[in-house]
Parts: structure tokens; C-alpha cells; sequence
């Protein structure tokens, strides 16, 4: 991460306990978008027009189930505590990109037809991740990397 600081943008929400389905549709749409829960109830993004206005919709929804919203715009009190949450949010998109580099391993072993399907879905995969990777870990070029491998088997001429 760079010496500059971050600004962020937090949706503080509170749901009520029951029912419990717009409370799990919150915590998908959140992880979704590639939101860290911060506190139980507060999430963050790193602030930009389009993390904004994603956390501003997820607030309305909030509030249309009955709960409470607020959407915060700040800075972490210190350079540590936002390495801490790039971290956090880093680490979690590093799983996902381990699942996919794994997943491309695997394809290359399948049939023509199923290897190029399975192509298919992890470019689509791989564009859902780096759309919430705001903090890009090592596993992103490997990723890359075994979809661009991948691509090239499949793609290549049979002779």
C-alpha cells in the first residue's frame, strides 16, 4: 500500500433481528461489492463515486426493511489501522484468486468442450474479482496468468 492515505466510505446499519433475510441479503450484497466488515454493523470501501453510491443503495434497503442507516466519508485515525483493513480486504480477495488459479489447474485436464465452458466462467470469475481488489495481493498475476495459460490451451490450433 502507498504512503498516501485513504479516504473511505462506511455505511453504519442496523437490521432488526427478525426476519433474518434482508440481514444475509446485506451481508452477500456487501461481500459482493467488496466491502470489510469493520464492526459488527459498520462496512467500509474505499471511496470512490461508484463504492459510494453501491453503499448508498445498500443503505436505502437498509432502511426499507426496517432498520437503520448511515453513510459515513472519512479518514482511519492512523496509517496502521488502514494497513490493517487493506490487509484484511487483500487477504480476502487472495482466497478467492487461490480458488481460481486452482480451478484453472484442474481445468486443464478436462475434455475440449468442459475445458472451454470452464474458461468461460473464470474470466467471468476473474472480472468479479478484480472489480472488489482494491488492494491487489501477489495472487492476482498468478491468476491471471493461469486463465491466460488456460486460454491458450484451449484456443490452441488441434493438429
Amino acid at each position: 500500500m502507498s504512503s498516501r492515505r485513504t479516504s473511505w466510505v462506511l455505511l453504519a446499519y442496523r437490521l432488526p433481528r427478525d426476519p433474518s433475510t434482508p440481514r444475509s441479503a446485506l451481508w452477500r450484497k456487501l461481500r459482493r461489492v467488496g466491502a470489510v466488515q469493520v464492526l459488527d454493523g459498520l462496512a467500509a470501501l474505499p471511496l470512490d463515486a461508484r463504492n459510494r453510491e453501491q453503499l448508498e443503495w445498500l443503505a436505502d434497503e437498509v432502511l426499507e426493511s426496517g432498520g437503520e442507516a448511515t453513510i459515513w466519508v472519512g479518514e482511519l485515525a492512523s496509517a496502521a489501522q488502514e494497513r490493517e483493513l487493506a490487509s484484511r480486504m487483500a487477504n480476502g480477495v487472495a482466497a478467492e484468486y487461490r480458488a481460481l488459479i486452482a480451478d484453472a489447474s484442474a481445468a486443464r485436464s478436462e475434455r475440449a468442450g468442459r475445458r472451454r465452458r470452464t474458461l468461460a466462467r473464470l474470466r467471468r470469475e476473474l472480472r468479479r474479482i478484480r472489480a472488489r481488489d482494491y488492494f491487489p495481493p501477489p495472487e492476482r498475476e498468478q491468476a491471471e496468468r493461469s486463465v491466460e495459460e488456460l486460454a491458450a490451451l484451449v484456443e490452441e490450433p488441434v493438429g
